[in-house]
């Protein structure tokens, strides 16, 4: 007996399940993507508005819900595009029916970012009409489209991105250099691009570093220069200690520039990384005019690398803190406030372990002017003895700051880690051009790697120690600079010399007290 079938006619949408035969217009919105230039993006956004509110309103069965649009953000993902992300809302919310677009890689450049958001709309019935494409996304061959012409158009991202990143790399490698001049401390741009100091400016800066080798930290500093107010990088009037930080850590000042600190890792996210090594980075010396000298600038980096060695210890209350040792336990002194409500307040610094324990340090306290008096006897002392000192410092400064072993062992590590860096790329491009067993290529490919990090590391660490012989030889330097400015008897406290010369203080008694200057002569008052 025949088998009989039955067609039994779909009556709804298996997108909206709203009925087929039912006469209602689609509420159709338009989007796009327009220039960053103010009065071209203007004209874009009003032509597109014109062209789709013409196209959409000569449909009968289309009603115009209004024009959605980003300006000048690009397509690599969908995060920060208001308009967008707005127009993905409505669309959820029963407000737009249909979306009709230029194109794919106007509506987004990522794979993943145009898949999930189609997938999103379509579970709602909300449809895409691409019209460089002619793809309708609810049509059966609407995703395997849109999946190919995506991937097409994340290329094509990949691509702009990649020479957009080997022109900046090329910029790098010819030594050309550019900052946010709006938002850069101490300098202008100036006719032809160039650096041009802002005497102004420039104060600011020189008062950071003044500051700091004066023993301020870079939270006090910060606080200073708030109370001063004066504006920040960024035209704002609170400091933060980590702006201060990034002035006093900033090579530009003294002339250089070191180029690719920081690099796009991934050119969908834009998510920006530092630069550990991972790129070359290039350094550019006297490049522009410095702010501030090469000496003072090592001079402050050795500073800082002290303070971290020092593990918190460090103490920024007042130009003496963590400058005046304890005979008797070896604690830093502290500033400690007397009679702090009358006229007989004073600040007295004692050592901070003095009341701490079962034992009491038998050190005596001294008095902020006690401490300036004893400085100037100090100093006087070494001016009789000026012209031996200067000679005994230059002698240690040529025998403890010569790099020149460590440089000639630096340019060996380069040359071998670029031997293995080539070494490393042939047998990559070996394992792509023909069959090789993948265990011995990644056996090979692994041991290669392990030596070239391992020379990566005493490379670092060469790096290291020829940067703390320079800072300990722009120490020196700075010592002996002072030292030659000084033509005669001190009768007043200079912090500038305080800050230059001495090393440490270390209190013994009254009567033993020794000033232990930085190239390395102590005296004791």
């Amino acid at each position: 007996m025949a088998k009989k079938v039955t067609i039994i006619p779909a009556t709804l949408n298996k997108y909206s399940k709203t009925p087929i035969n039912e006469q209602k217009k689609r509420l159709v919105a338009g989007y796009g993507r327009v220039s960053t230039d103010a009065l071209e993006q203007q004209s874009s956004y009003e032509a597109q508005v014109d062209y789709y509110t013409e196209y959409i309103n000569s449909r009968e069965d289309w009603e115009f819900v209004g024009m959605y649009a980003d300006e000048g953000i690009t397509g690599t993902s969908t995060k920060k595009r208001k308009g967008f992300n707005d127009m993905v809302q409505d669309a959820l919310d029963g407000k737009i029916d249909l979306i009709i677009t230029k194109s794919i890689s106007r509506f987004a450049r990522n794979t993943v970012d145009s898949l999930v958001t189609v997938r999103k709309l379509k579970e709602k019935g909300v449809e895409i009409y691409f019209e460089k494409e002619n793809i309708w996304t609810l049509d059966s061959k609407g995703e395997l489209l849109i999946t190919i012409m995506s991937s097409l158009a994340q290329e094509e991202s990949r691509s702009i991105s990649e020479n957009t990143t080997w022109g900046k790399r090329k910029s790098f490698a010819d030594g050309k250099v550019s900052v946010s001049y709006s938002t850069f401390l101490g300098y202008d741009r100036g006719e032809n691009g160039e650096f041009v100091i802002n005497a102004e400016q420039a104060k600011v800066v020189e008062l950071i570093y003044k500051l700091f080798i004066e023993g301020y930290s870079t939270y006090k500093i910060a606080q200073r220069l708030t109370s001063m107010g004066i504006s920040t990088p960024m035209k704002k009037k609170k400091w933060y200690q980590s702006t201060v930080a990034s002035i006093l850590t900033n090579e530009k000042y003294k002339g250089d520039a070191l180029l690719q600190k920081y690099y796009t890792e991934d050119f969908l996210t834009k998510k920006r990384k530092k630069n550990n090594g991972e790129i070359p980075q290039y350094y550019v010396e006297g490049h522009h005019p410095a702010i501030i000298s090469p000496e003072i600038f090592e001079l402050v980096q050795a500073e800082m690398r002290r303070r971290k060695r020092m593990q918190g210890k460090y103490s920024s209350v007042g130009i003496f803190s963590s400058k005046i040792k304890c005979g008797e336990c070896g604690a830093w002194y502290g500033p400690k406030t007397w009679h702090s409500a009358d006229k007989y307040r004073k600040v007295v610094y004692l050592c901070n372990h003095k009341y701490s324990g079962g034992r009491k340090c038998t050190t005596p306290h001294l008095a902020e002017e006690e401490i300036k008096s004893l400085f100037i006897r100090a100093v006087n002392k070494v001016f009789t003895e000026k012209d031996e000192m200067v000679g005994n410092v230059k002698l240690m400064m040529r025998t403890l700051c010569d790099t020149l072993i460590l440089e000639r062992e630096l340019e060996e590590l380069e040359s071998e880690m670029e031997m293995l860096a080539g070494i490393m790329g042939n047998i990559v491009a070996e394992n792509a051009s023909a069959a090789m067993d993948q265990e011995e290529y990644q056996k090979r490919y692994d041991s290669l790697y392990i030596k070239y990090d391992e020379t990566r590391s005493h490379h670092s660490e060469v790096v290291g120690k020829i940067a703390d012989k320079q800072a300990q030889a722009a120490q020196f330097q700075d010592f002996i600079s002072t030292m030659v400015k000084m033509d005669g008897v001190y009768d007043s406290f200079d912090v500038g010399l305080w800050s230059s010369l001495i090393d440490y203080v270390t209190v013994y008694s009254k009567e033993d007290i020794r000033f232990t200057f930085k190239g390395g002569m102590e005296v004791i008052i």
